[in-house]
């Protein structure tokens, strides 16, 4: 795939085909090359593992839009992969801003982009619901306006805010899809009940749900059987990269020793890897 309608036809239909996929979330070049060459069918970016790669903690407007426009076109240019952009919050407020913020990122090259109703204040963490929809809908209005198909995902983020509100979580979800959005979301559901109940109030737009967090350890299979279309890692990958890090980091400031290097990838393993990709 070559042209970004080609990567977009393609990313739209694994969302069309039956059982469920998994999209990985790389966090920088290498990483986005790396995963390219395990056959994975697309990619989505992270915000939390972009932020920690340039030495920053991950909060909404901590890096800001042409920044990460910026890391979406790298992202985009080291695979042949369709790619969908983390865009937290749309990079503000107004529904005007997040129709905008999805003019860029398909401009960028993107094919994909989530909008989520989390406003990044402590105060009021979740956006009004008539608000967090007009957002939806005008993000929506803009992935239309595209000659590609650009799948729009809209997130309901209660349970990552302190919130674990499920009947409010499938109620901004069901505004959502009829809103236009083409994937639902809900990042946090940490049980089999409540993903099967978010699945069932949405059918039958496809739903993403998230691995990596703590407090749910589902395979595959399990989210399939569930109804579950696409499944995500966030920075969960990113994240162990840098266990790994900060353990060998530890391991020599505190007690001088490199036992870590007993478990580090060959040298060879990550050439031969990336050697294979164009």
């Amino acid at each position: 795939m070559t042209t970004q309608a080609a990567k977009a036809a393609a990313f739209k239909s694994l969302h069309e085909q039956p059982g469920a996929f998994v999209v990985p979330n790389p966090w920088d070049i290498g990483s986005t090359r790396m995963l390219a060459g395990f056959g994975f069918k697309a990619l989505a970016t992270t915000s939390a593992g972009f932020s920690f790669s340039i030495g920053r903690a991950d909060d909404i407007g901590v890096v800001g839009r042409e920044e990460t426009l910026d890391h979406l076109r790298a992202i985009v240019s080291a695979t042949d992969l369709p790619v969908s952009a983390d865009l937290q919050h749309g990079f503000g407020d107004a529904p005007e801003v997040c129709a905008e913020t999805i003019r860029l990122v398909a401009g960028a090259g993107l094919v994909g982009g989530s909008i989520e109703d989390a406003t990044g204040r402590a105060e009021e963490p979740i956006f009004p619901f008539d608000l967090t929809v007009a957002r939806v809908k005008a993000a929506v209005a803009a992935a239309r306006a595209l000659p590609f198909p650009f799948m729009l995902t809209a997130r309901a983020e209660n349970y990552l805010n302190g919130r674990p509100d499920l009947a409010d979580t499938i109620r901004r979800l069901q505004a959502f899809a009829e809103a236009g959005a083409d994937v639902l979301y809900a990042p946090g559901l940490r049980t089999k009940e409540d993903i099967a109940a978010v699945v069932k109030a949405v059918a039958p737009k496809p739903v993403n749900v998230v691995m990596g967090l703590s407090g749910a350890d589902f395979s595959v299979t399990d989210l399939a059987a569930l109804g579950v279309k696409r499944i995500s890692v966030g920075s969960a990958m990113a994240r162990a990269a840098y266990g790994a890090f900060l353990r060998a980091a530890r391991e020599v400031a505190e007690r001088g020793t490199f036992t870590f290097a007993r478990d580090a990838v060959p040298f060879a393993e990550i050439n031969k890897i990336l050697d294979r990709q164009p």
